[in-house]
């Protein structure tokens, strides 16, 4: 059954929302920027067609590296990562579980993809 998640940062300035199948899991990578933010991301990518974001002039920022394919988006204004688009799937995104109103991250079971040796 399809659902509709609705997520922000911490400060409200950055919203998004999509629809998926029911989230009972996550998805951690360990590549070098996912190892060192630490967050858990819904378990499949999500087609663009399927999201849509809505920030505050300004405020979204965004980080890439390498082959700059991945695009890393993160609030300005309270520094939280959002979501990205991924590399695997050009232009299909994933979202921090962390931001979604309603779930709880800590109390979901992970898969772990190997991003590091993704290339």
């Amino acid at each position: 059954m399809t659902k509709r998640y609705q997520g922000s940062c911490h400060c409200g300035a950055v919203r998004f929302s999509f629809a998926s199948e029911e989230i009972t899991k996550g998805i951690r990578c360990n590549c070098s920027i996912c190892l060192r933010k630490g967050a858990m991301m819904t378990p499949e990518p999500i087609p663009p067609e399927q999201f849509t974001i809505e920030a505050e002039d300004g405020v979204l920022g965004l980080y890439q590296f390498g082959s700059k394919t991945a695009k890393h988006y993160f609030c300005k204004n309270c520094g939280i990562y959002t979501f990205h688009e991924t590399a695997r799937k050009p232009g299909h995104y994933r979202a921090n579980l962390g931001c979604i109103e309603g779930i709880d991250a800590f109390s979901l079971d992970a898969d772990v993809f190997d991003g590091r040796h993704l290339l």
